[in-house]
């Protein structure tokens, strides 16, 4: 088996929170995570982007910086990049070659990796050995028991935006899920937090007060848009007009979290206002509102809960110049898929669902189901190839936007068979 082979073989032993395991492991490496420096990000929806933006503005700067994020669109090696680059395959390999021996030897001792687990070793090992100055890093579920959470404190903890999901390991509230995600704040750091709901915020101020941690609240940032549109938004911050390639009312907040994060990076980095403006010109994040064409114009965005989908359905009300509008939907069993189905009510002339490629899928058949009540055209296809060559026939004969939503594992699957470009 090769690296990528070897990693999902473990994938039978589940998802199972609590830092022991991966203690014992990283022990045994050494415990590279001690030697590095985090931002360490958590939340419900907004945390990709949120990292991507630090980090590209920290490489910008001249650090050389580490990336961890999950999941992965189409290749496993984006979880884990260094100056915006993925890890090499040999350098992946090598990783692997030299540790995944261990897991057995613990196995032995009744001690199951899982493999969340070993990526998360993987990516610490990685990038001390790399010598990163630091490491951006995302959090997989929840905060408190999730796997990333066995690092020292962080020169900064970010909250970003806090809704349901994950219900059955989290729990059914908000405010249960908030003292999760709060896990990461930790006594002797800054915590950051993206704009909440009442309930989730009073659960992150009053954690910060308790660990005697200092909470800044993006939402005091100042910015002045200058012009949005389906391309780009373009605001101004302490003086300087940045681009800000990544669309949506929510990415604005996501922005003012990163530069928040950012401004207490600055007490311990040199990162410049040209080092911001230019980081974010070029930060990019797959599967986000993102554009894959224009003729016919076509968006695919990894939207999978109900938060995540109004952030959607805002930017198409806000951007969408066309009359009528597809939707080529997939969806998880485990995600809240009723509830984001009713969001969306309305937005679509036509409905086409698809069957994901994960265990976890709920089935073309069950999610046309779900969705009829709701459009006027709603037609389950038997592969994604199918729904993309009928959606598109039909945007092209009415002049018709072309959205494709409801998972990041279907962007995956988009993206990597090239089923549209």
């Amino acid at each position: 088996m090769n690296a990528v082979e070897k990693i999902h073989s473990l994938d039978t032993f589940g998802s199972r929170p609590g830092l022991d395991r991966i203690r014992r492991l990283l022990k045994i490496l050494g415990n590279p995570q001690d030697k590095l420096k985090f931002v360490h990000v958590a939340g419900t929806n907004g945390k990709g982007s949120t990292c991507q933006l630090i980090s590209s503005v920290l490489t910008e700067a001249g650090y050389k910086t580490g990336l961890f994020i999950s999941p992965y669109i189409v290749d496993f090696r984006e979880r884990i990049q260094i100056n915006g680059e993925m890890i090499s395959e040999e350098a992946l390999q090598d990783a692997v070659d030299r540790t995944f021996p261990i897991l057995q030897k613990l196995r032995e001792d009744d001690c199951i990796i899982t493999e969340f687990e070993y990526v998360m070793a993987l990516e610490f090992l990685i990038h001390r050995e790399a010598e990163c100055d630091v490491v951006v890093l995302e959090t997989g579920m929840g905060g408190l028991l999730d796997c990333t959470n066995v690092i020292l404190p962080p020169i900064c903890s970010v909250i970003t935006k806090i809704g349901l999901d994950h219900t059955s390991v989290l729990g059914e509230t908000v405010e249960e899920i908030a003292a999760q995600k709060c896990g990461i704040i930790k006594s002797g750091s800054v915590a950051v937090t993206s704009p909440q709901c009442g309930e989730a915020m009073g659960v992150i101020e009053a954690d910060c007060a308790e660990k005697n941690v200092e909470l800044i609240k993006s939402e005091r940032l100042k910015i002045e848009i200058l012009s949005e549109s389906i391309y780009c938004t373009r605001f101004k911050y302490n003086g300087t007009e940045i681009d800000l390639p990544l669309i949506g009312e929510h990415q604005i907040e996501n922005a003012k979290t990163a530069l928040s994060a950012i401004e207490v990076l600055r007490k311990e980095f040199i990162i410049s206002d040209r080092d911001i403006s230019e980081g974010f010109k070029q930060t990019r994040n797959p599967a986000r509102f993102e554009l894959l064409s224009e003729k016919p114009m076509i968006i695919l965005d990894g939207a999978h809960n109900p938060d995540g989908v109004n952030a959607l359905k805002n930017a198409l009300i806000k951007y969408n110049t066309k009359k009528t509008a597809i939707c080529i939907l997939g969806m998880l069993a485990d995600k809240d898929s009723k509830s984001s189905i009713r969001l969306l009510s309305g937005m679509f002339k036509s409905v086409y669902t698809v069957t994901v490629n994960n265990p976890r899928t709920l089935s073309a058949e069950k999610l046309a189901e779900e969705c009829e009540p709701y459009f006027d055209e709603v037609y389950a296809c038997e592969s994604v190839h199918t729904a993309i060559n009928n959606a598109l026939e039909d945007a092209r004969k009415n002049d018709s936007l072309v959205v494709i939503a409801g998972s990041l594992y279907l962007a995956g699957e988009v993206r990597k068979n090239g089923c549209i470009l």
